[in-house]
């Protein structure tokens, strides 16, 4: 749908018709104009289109009937490769006929497309060494690119994507149980919106910290170009730290953490220093004014930065340590103070009736990093309700964190933890691994996603079955979990029903128009680079996807419109666990 799209974007540029309009005209012209038809052909054929590690195995698909298949060199044409087409298989998910172009012999790196006769050609991919290289460096870069409180520069690389310091004054929202100013510069913009969020953020900073930790070997050397690039602390940690030092100052005197910073309404498409709108702590409206959760997400990620940046900044490290400390203590005594919206706010809630896995996660953390009994004590009393989590990923990790709870704890080196737990913390992912890695071998687009998992963020949802994989195979080397969680990556990079990257400005046919205000301001033709969009949505919350036709599949529900907030809004928690991913498969 996309190329139709970009047609269908001039239309409303020039008439003003509103989405539904466009859509409907778009699935007409797709049925009776030869000329889009054209367009479209070569979406038939769907490949990674950032490219194939060397040695990996090389698939592509294709959704019309063919027999036969040829790799062409760039630029000359020249044939590499011949092959045939599997028989077609369908897939309940897209409603396609997929086949599948097997050209995992060829071991000559250079730039590639891959032509069917009748059909059309693909789009440009590399086979070679380091292919997700600058895939990660823009999908890490990203951060910078939502950081709020500074002006932001992406240089030369991608002149005018640039904006000057935005949200500076900070005030209290009454909800909070304070008056007056307070100064909570920082942060990243939390996905479309310009709102900040703590248990967004928890899990954000918790995964790509986590990144580091695991994939650090592989991360030390790459430099963002960003402000701090150069100043002896790995790039992917300076960028890191910036959210984390908003983080710290969302904790009270007592230990607590309010809950969000946000204006009370969202501000409309406007560039990121347009956004006049108050910026406001807000809290639960009534004492103690935090959240459970929020404090928890908050002791977890402090206690990993207390053990991450101890080689960089001691006195940083220190510092997070004793925030990890004091907000646990809050979390004891307040043990589930939940949070709703106050009267008068309207921006996002992020929900969630329960934070013991919040306290999970933050005992787990804090015992990885200080050995503490009363954590490890905690931890041991409570993790045995969580182990079902490890079977299947969760829709929206920032309110379901027993996962990473239990991995946390599983990948303790920690004197004192207890062996059996950890086996079978371990025993239980490394099982599901297997279970999703011979799903998705036999899945017809080789994605591990299940038709429930096509739900808000599904993006999202299949960077974290790559994640799980990962680390599975961290508890139990097994090439299947990598090679899944590979085919997860090149699910997200082209290798899907729409031949569409799903990462802006990543790849020939890279999503544009994401519900991401930045982006859609009107002063840039193309979008902020490096940003995942949500994908394909079921549950049709917007005008855009209500108007497709209801018969269409759930991986199908997808628009790429600005007006799509459901299927199109970008999220540091999915960005997140496509950096984890990309770090992963780093060579």
């Amino acid at each position: 749908m996309n190329e139709r799209l970009n047609l269908l974007d001039r239309w409303r540029l020039r008439f003003g018709w509103p989405p539904r309009i466009l859509l409907v005209m778009g699935l007409c012209l797709a049925s009776f104009s030869p000329a889009v038809r054209a367009q479209n052909a070569s979406l038939a054929i769907k490949v990674d289109q950032v490219g194939y590690p060397l040695n990996d195995p090389k698939i592509a698909f294709v959704s019309t009937a063919a027999q036969s298949f040829a790799v062409r060199r760039m630029p000359d044409g020249a044939v590499v490769y011949r092959g045939r087409l599997t028989p077609p298989q369908a897939d309940a998910n897209t409603g396609d006929r997929v086949q599948v172009a097997d050209f995992s012999a060829l071991h000559k790196a250079g730039k590639y497309y891959i032509e069917i006769p009748g059909v059309g050609r693909s789009w440009t991919f590399t086979v070679g060494a380091n292919v997700y290289d600058h895939a990660f460096y823009l999908a890490m870069r990203a951060f910078y690119g939502q950081r709020c409180g500074m002006a932001v520069n992406l240089g030369s690389e991608f002149p005018g994507y640039s904006h000057p310091a935005c949200h500076t004054h900070g005030e209290f929202h009454p909800s909070s149980g304070r008056s007056g100013e307070r100064d909570n510069l920082g942060g990243w913009h939390d996905a479309g919106d310009y709102g900040r969020y703590m248990v967004n953020s928890g899990a954000t900073t918790g995964t790509l910290l986590w990144a580091w930790e695991l994939f650090g070997t592989k991360l030390g050397s790459v430099r963002l170009n960003i402000p701090e690039s150069g100043n002896g602390t790995p790039d992917i940690l300076n960028e890191i730290r910036w959210n984390l030092e908003w983080m710290l100052k969302m904790q009270d005197s007592d230990g607590g953490a309010w809950f969000k910073q946000t204006s009370t309404h969202f501000s409309g498409f406007v560039a990121p220093e347009d956004d006049n709108l108050p910026s406001e702590v807000i809290g639960t409206g009534s004492p103690p004014y935090k959240s459970t959760c929020a404090t928890a997400d908050l002791a977890a990620v402090a206690a990993i930065a207390a053990r991450v940046y101890r080689p960089f900044d001691a006195a940083f490290a220190a510092r997070n340590l004793e925030v990890a400390r004091r907000a646990w203590a809050w979390t004891e005594k307040y043990p589930n103070v939940t949070f709703k919206n106050p009267t008068g706010i309207l921006t996002g809630e992020y929900g969630d009736p329960n934070c013991q896995d919040e306290r999970l996660w933050a005992a787990a953390e804090l015992w990885r990093t200080t050995g503490g009994a009363a954590y490890n004590d905690f931890f041991l009393r409570n993790y045995s309700g969580y182990l079902a989590t490890l079977d299947s990923p969760p829709a929206e990790n920032w309110s379901s964190l027993a996962p990473m709870a239990l991995q946390a704890y599983a990948l303790a080196k920690q004197k004192g933890s207890d062996a059996k737990v950890i086996a079978a913390i371990r025993e239980r992912c490394v099982t599901a691994a297997r279970a999703i890695s011979t799903r998705t071998r036999d899945n017809p687009y080789r994605v591990s996603m299940q038709a429930k998992d096509y739900v808000w963020g599904s993006n999202g949802v299949a960077a974290l079955y790559g994640m799980d994989l990962l680390i599975a195979n961290i508890f139990h080397p097994d090439p299947d979990s990598v090679n899944a969680a590979r085919d997860n990556l090149h699910y997200l990079l082209g290798r899907n029903t729409f031949s569409l990257s799903w990462v802006t400005r990543v790849g020939e046919n890279a999503v544009k128009h994401p519900h991401h205000r930045p982006s859609g301001d009107g002063k840039l033709e193309l979008p902020w680079p490096g940003l995942l969009a949500g994908g394909p949505n079921a549950g049709r919350q917007d005008a855009v996807l209500a108007a497709l036709p209801t018969s269409l599949p759930p991986a199908k529900d997808y628009a790429d419109e600005m007006a799509s907030y459901a299927s199109n809004e970008v999220a540091i928690n999915w960005q997140a666990s496509l950096v984890f991913l990309l770090a992963g498969e780093l060579e």
